[in-house]
């Protein structure tokens, strides 16, 4: 059977024995071993792989610990004098060129944000001050993807944004999670390794349904929290438009009297948090593997401006930093709402696409240590990393030290840093003394003051001071959270859970892979680990943990609510023969309430009435596929289009259809994913081909248009008709 991702099986639990590399796959050869000048050398061909049987540095210097970053005491600061830490993280920074060693699939977008000053107690960040509106650019992004992968992956997205303020400029570096996979920056290369594509083959692309990342995270226990968002509905967002933001760490703010608190920044999308279903992000991984950038695009050409709220939940800055026993400084923590309620603090709004994707969204550089005066960082060993590796990675990805010169990059704010040539330096300095204090250029650039607007940290006693690789205790809680998310899902939910590790486990070769990912889910939940092992058609494992029970958090859930229909876009299904006067009164009604309906027609080009208007085609049976529409309207009977054979079009099925295949599969898809569904007149027989009952829940049928559509719009409102997905529930 191929398949296998070694040359050995793996044993379920961690080995400890040293030993020398595994050799290659039999299936396996490397390049000749010849001289550059392509002399033989007479090495054998692996000779330039890895040896010996322990880790070290690049220069030979055996290791005690890749785990943890040297600190000045288990909750200090890293020090600039790990060694190790600053090899590996360099050498991983500038592992790709050009394009991003993660995130590299990405999208963008211009726009506004605009403060409510509901921060101005706790910040003295003058953006955050009343009504300050403040430019913007946000990228979003996929995480394991190369730049050509597909958008509806089930992977974390990026959530970035770089405020252009007058202090200078601020990145809000952050994910579409509010946990990570690690809770110290130094493993970021390996987990990173770990859910690309395996080296030997470069496959799976843009995933993490195969073995070596599920390896990593099933030893690394600390993965598990993570990776149950991931596995949730979260992992494939039905749009950038509908999903929350995170700013993973705490951060502290400053306020003007130089107190402090202690925050965690949340993004919540106006149009609330939605996503997809699994057959849809495959559906649209080959129907349109750019449907996420398209959407984004799409949505503000058509005006309906995406919009988040940017929050803030609020801590005590106390000494053990801690709040409700969660410890803040671990990321792969999150604060229950129920516990720290969301503070809304300003409003954003994208407004303007790109004019140029490469010198925009593919040149933008983010960093986690561009901050302004009143926000600053805490000792989050994750965070304090990613304070280092994010400079380092904008060198070798932009070309040099100048990156912020990039038109996308500029601060809007004065800048006179002493900082002189280097590659792609575009500005042209003046003066001849680029030092402080000096004489020469009249003493300028001078030192500012607080009372003038400068950084300032924050003067942080250090209580330990021992050189440690050690997490503090509070670390060391692997499950709690995990099963505090699994329980806060409704069941239909949790369903959708079991059917992604079921899936991605199922996608590992190794089964010692899957049954040690078992045994981590059985500290988690035990109807989660017996219904996945089920699927698996693996024994069932006991919990090995004894994981605190906590209150379910409702705020996790994605369901239950109802948000504004600005934005969603509505097919509407029409030929010849409908009446496109109730069309077009159709489409108005939807627009004035800030949808986007895209006509759906039999050919391009118009449908035209005799005495009527003529509308212009969007879709045609060909190109539509119902994942990219939020619900459907059939106003036509949709007899079969002059292309409904199978050598044009292989969704067209066989000949002799009164009603066209397409039309039929496109309303069974949307009634699959639990899609709002309205039809009038002779509509109607596209439910009665597709096999849907007109009183099924979701479906609006009648002869009145008029009530059709507002009908429409509430189902809307609550993104999917989650009665038609039955569910069981798992928890114990």
């Amino acid at each position: 059977m191929p398949g296998a991702p070694s040359s050995e099986p793996a044993s379920v639990e961690e080995p400890t024995g040293p030993r020398e590399p595994l050799p290659p796959k039999p299936d396996q050869q490397a390049p000749e071993a010849v001289s550059p000048t392509g002399s033989p050398t007479g090495a054998p061909a692996n000779a330039r792989a890895q040896s010996g049987q322990y880790l070290t540095t690049a220069q030979g210097l055996r290791l005690a610990d890749t785990d943890h970053s040297l600190k000045a005491g288990s909750r200090g600061p890293t020090l600039l004098q790990d060694h190790h830490l600053r090899e590996k993280i360099t050498h991983f920074d500038h592992e790709r060129i050009p394009e991003r060693v993660v995130h590299a699939r990405g999208a963008g977008a211009h726009g506004v944000f605009r403060s409510y000053g509901t921060a101005s107690k706790v910040t003295k960040a003058g953006f955050l001050a009343a009504d300050v509106e403040t430019p913007v650019f946000v990228r979003f992004s996929t995480v394991l993807g190369s730049r050509g992968s597909a958008d509806t992956v089930r992977d974390t997205r990026g959530f970035s944004t770089k405020f252009y303020t007058d202090e200078g400029t601020y990145d809000l570096v952050g994910n579409n999670i509010p946990v990570f996979f690690i809770q110290d920056g130094i493993k970021f290369p390996d987990i990173v390794h770990a859910a690309k594509p395996h080296p030997d083959r470069e496959i799976p692309q843009a995933q993490s349904a195969h073995d070596t990342f599920w390896d990593f995270v099933s030893l690394h226990t600390e993965a598990q929290a993570h990776t149950l968002w991931n596995m949730s509905d979260r992992g494939i967002p039905r749009s950038y438009r509908t999903m929350e933001g995170f700013g993973v760490h705490t951060f502290r703010l400053v306020n003007a009297d130089g107190e402090t608190t202690l925050v965690k920044f949340h993004w919540k999308p106006k149009q609330g948090v939605h996503s997809l279903v699994w057959e849809e992000a495959q559906i649209i991984n080959g129907m349109d593997p750019d449907f996420h950038r398209r959407d984004l695009a799409d949505a503000i050409e058509a005006g309906a401006y995406p919009q988040w709220e940017l929050g803030i939940q609020a801590f005590p800055d106390t000494e053990d930093q801690m709040f409700e026993g969660i410890d803040l400084l671990d990321p792969t923590k999150f604060v229950p709402e129920e516990l720290a309620p969301v503070q809304p603090i300003g409003l954003m709004t994208l407004n303007a696409n790109p004019t140029n994707y490469f010198a925009e969204t593919e040149q933008i550089a983010f960093h986690p240590g561009h901050l302004v005066p009143g926000i600053d960082v805490t000792n989050d060993p994750l965070l304090q990393v990613r304070l280092f590796s994010y400079l380092d990675t904008q060198i070798s990805r932009l070309g040099g030290p100048n990156f912020a010169q990039l038109p996308i990059n500029r601060p809007h704010a004065p800048v006179n840093d002493m900082l002189r040539d280097g590659m792609h330096q575009t500005a042209v300095h003046s003066g001849v003394a680029p030092y402080h204090p000096n004489s020469l250029d009249g003493g300028c650039p001078f030192m500012a003051g607080q009372d003038v607007g400068a950084f300032v940290e924050v003067p942080e006693e250090i209580a330990e001071a021992i050189k440690e690789r050690r997490n503090p205790a509070s670390f060391d809680d692997h499950y709690s959270q995990a099963r505090l998310f699994f329980r806060s899902m409704t069941p239909v939910e949790q369903d959708h859970i079991i059917q992604a590790y079921t899936f991605e486990l199922g996608k590992c070769y190794e089964a010692a892979v899957r049954e040690r990912q078992l045994m981590a889910l059985a500290n988690i939940d035990a109807g989660l680990c017996e219904a996945v092992a089920k699927g698996l058609g693996m024994p069932v494992p006991g919990a090995t943990v004894d994981v605190p029970d906590s209150e379910p958090s409702p705020a996790l859930s994605q369901l239950g609510g109802t948000w504004p229909v600005a934005g969603r876009v509505v097919g509407i299904v029409a030929d010849a023969g409908s009446d496109l006067s109730l069309v077009a009164a159709a489409r108005e009604a939807l627009e004035s309430e800030g949808i986007v309906p895209l006509l759906v027609a039999p050919v391009g080009g118009h449908l035209r009435a005799d005495d009527g208007p003529a509308l212009t085609v969007q879709r045609t049976y060909l190109t539509a596929r119902s994942t990219e529409f939020d619900a459907l309207v059939l106003v036509g009977g949709a007899s079969p289009a002059p292309d409904a054979m199978p050598g044009r079009d292989a969704k067209a099925g066989e000949p002799g259809a009164t009603v066209d295949p397409r039309v039929v599969l496109m309303a069974s898809e949307a009634f699959r994913h639990g899609k709002a569904i309205g039809a009038w007149g002779s509509g109607a027989s596209c439910l009665d081909a597709a096999g849907i009952p007109q009183d099924a829940p979701g479906i609006v049928a009648g002869d009145d248009p008029g009530a059709v559509i507002p009908a429409l719009q509430e189902l809307l409102s609550t993104h999917r008709a989650w009665e038609r997905f039955p569910a069981a529930g798992t928890s114990a």
